[in-house]
């Protein structure tokens, strides 16, 4: 079976150097193999075909996962990218980036005890629960 595909959901104003540094150690640092697939919108497109397109590249996956930077209170996209994956039966679980932590604000729909600090092991441990939740397990 290939590896299982991860949606990688970040607030692009702030975390994208987050999320490239995330994408290079998962490569080679998770004990749990996955592939991350950057489908993220590379132009701004009106909300209606930006829904339909990262709805559709959400559907094509078996988890997704939340980069949570302090900034999450002002992130539109990453909630919504949260409220598809839960339209869908996918599952969801965020990893803290940029010093954030259980203190810091989450976006809505992300609960916070699915929500872990950057540890490859948990974030492995994390990988595997999902693929059992998963309506593609």
């Amino acid at each position: 079976m290939a590896d299982p595909r991860a949606f990688l959901s970040f607030d692009f104003d702030h975390d994208a150097t987050w999320r490239t540094l995330f994408t290079g150690q998962a490569k080679s640092d998770s004990p749990t193999p996955f592939t991350l697939e950057d489908w993220s919108s590379k132009s701004e497109l009106p909300e209606t075909e930006w829904e339909k397109l990262i709805a559709a590249k959400i559907s094509n996956c078996h988890m997704m996962i939340v980069l949570v930077g302090n900034s999450m209170g002002s992130a539109y996209g990453v909630a919504a990218e949260i409220a598809m994956a839960k339209d869908k039966n996918v599952p969801v679980f965020g990893v803290y980036v940029d010093g954030a932590g259980t203190s810091s604000t989450l976006p809505t729909g992300l609960a916070r005890n699915r929500t872990i600090s950057w540890n490859w092991k948990a974030i492995g441990g994390a990988v595997d629960q999902m693929m059992g939740e998963g309506k593609n397990a």
